[in-house]
């Protein structure tokens, strides 16, 4: 089981990576200043760091099958999993914004439409639907076998 939680935290991981890259390339930490980006820098790069750690101290669980490891693995998770969390709460306003603009701008055909107030539309917004989700429940399934096999349950 240790195998598979590493497999989702690996495929979890890259979902992430595109995510961190398309946030950043589109300004989103330019953003911050003034206020477009609905996601904090803190938030995002802590999020990012905090599953990086956590995912070498499961490898180094894999190859050292130290008890004390998965679970400091699974300790990394939660925050992870509580920042995760903070941010799908605070992408979901921008998603739907997203499908009212389009709509909004269909209609009128104008693309000043499918901006913000301030013309800058937020980086987030160019986080494909299917990734996003992919992530948070690749991320669910990683947290329930970090936690079984910090248990013991299903061998390691």
């Amino acid at each position: 089981m240790d195998i598979a939680a590493l497999i989702a935290w690996v495929v979890t991981a890259l979902g992430g990576f595109y995510m961190l890259g398309t946030w950043i390339q589109r300004g989103g930490v330019r953003q911050q200043q003034s206020g477009a980006s609905r996601l904090p820098a803190p938030v995002i790069f802590g999020h990012f760091a905090l599953a990086a750690i956590g995912l070498v101290v499961w490898i180094i669980y894999v190859v050292a099958d130290k008890s004390a490891l998965a679970w400091t693995a699974f300790g990394l998770l939660l925050p992870v999993a509580l920042l995760g969390f903070v941010m799908l709460a605070r992408w979901i306003p921008v998603y739907r914004d997203r499908a009212t603009a389009t709509a909004a701008a269909a209609a009128t055909s104008t693309a000043a439409t499918a901006q913000g107030a301030d013309g800058a539309v937020p980086a987030e917004r160019h986080f494909p639907l299917p990734v996003v989700l992919a992530h948070g429940l690749l991320a669910v399934v990683t947290l329930v076998l970090v936690l079984l096999t910090a248990l013991g349950i299903g061998g390691s």
